[in-house]
């Protein structure tokens, strides 16, 4: 139970905590336009992954492993940053979302406005999972099969 003077919080700090809904408003208008401008950017998840190029543009031959290496590591990293994209603007709509629950109360919100916040909540946090795994797998990464080195008894190669 909270003290009936607050607690110990002077009135000038509860004054400080007290946010007019024009700030919140202003704010959430802020983060629905940075959203928009994100959306139609070079960088929105759209955009990034629509720009890919084929081994093909490489090379045509398969034992150019450098260059078949290489368009690997292409895939592998244009797929993360079209991923970063997608969480960076799953991240600015649910910040627009919180900023509109905090001016009218969240108990005010949509019952759509809601599910979409606790999709996105849920989305965030399997992705944020995922990178600690892959994180924690490339710690420790496997040595790959077949380049074991013949080593003598006395341990020289």
């Amino acid at each position: 139970m909270i003290p009936a003077d607050g607690g110990g919080v002077s009135t000038a700090a509860a004054a400080d905590l007290k946010v007019g809904a024009g700030v919140l408003k202003t704010f959430k208008q802020r983060v629905d336009k940075i959203l928009q401008d994100f959306e139609g950017s070079d960088g929105s998840s759209s955009k990034v992954g629509h720009q890919t190029f084929t081994q093909d543009a490489v090379t045509s031959a398969t034992s150019f492993h450098e260059a078949v290496s290489l368009h690997k590591e292409y895939e592998t990293v244009h797929g993360r940053i079209t991923e970063l994209s997608k969480m960076l603007s799953l991240q600015i709509e649910a910040m627009g979302i919180a900023a509109h629950g905090a001016e009218i109360g969240f108990d005010n919100l949509e019952d759509e406005q809601r599910r979409r916040f606790w999709e996105i909540q849920t989305k965030v946090d399997r992705e944020a999972e995922a990178v600690a795994a892959r994180k924690k797998q490339s710690d420790h990464p496997a040595q790959p099969r077949g380049e074991e080195k013949d080593v003598d008894i006395k341990g020289n190669l």
